[in-house]
């Protein structure tokens, strides 16, 4: 089992402000730090660099929620609910800098899952808190799982 050098978990979200505070404020009550970009200080860096900075952690979760629709050019009228393109750039980031293994990505209601990514754990929105805290102990943080679980 890895054991973690921080507590800190950087939360990648689209538009969604409900689920990305309810997760973030969750993760809280558990003692764990979660990193959100748009709360940490700007210091005069672009997004990239601000994102590279922050993004030193190691552990992610990765909010896929229905903030955009798209589809092939061919059938216009058959889109599809997607995160934002920013999301899923950031979940590959993940994947390649943390491993697979790090990354969650928790799905709320019938977002389209990324095509080329296999091996992420895939988290219902409904089933969220017990699965992600499985996976956060499974990866070597440290939390009373029966008292976040009964809050």
């Amino acid at each position: 089992m890895d054991c973690p050098n921080s507590n800190e978990i950087f939360i990648v979200h689209g538009r969604d402000d409900g689920v990305k505070n309810e997760v973030a404020r969750f993760l809280e009550k558990a003692g764990l730090k979660p990193i959100i970009l748009h709360e940490c200080p700007n210091e005069g860096m672009t997004v990239i660099e601000k994102f590279e900075k922050y993004s030193n952690v190691n552990f992610a979760i990765v909010l896929l929620t229905p903030d955009d629709k798209g589809g092939l050019n061919e059938t216009p009228f058959n889109e599809k609910l997607r995160a934002r393109q920013n999301v899923i750039f950031e979940l590959g980031y993940f994947c390649g800098k943390l491993g697979r293994n790090k990354v969650v990505a928790i799905i709320k209601d019938e977002v389209e899952q990324p095509s080329d990514i296999v091996g992420i754990t895939y988290i219902s929105y409904r089933e969220w808190k017990t699965q992600t805290l499985r996976e956060l102990k499974r990866a070597g943080y440290d939390f009373d799982m029966e008292v976040l679980l009964n809050m």
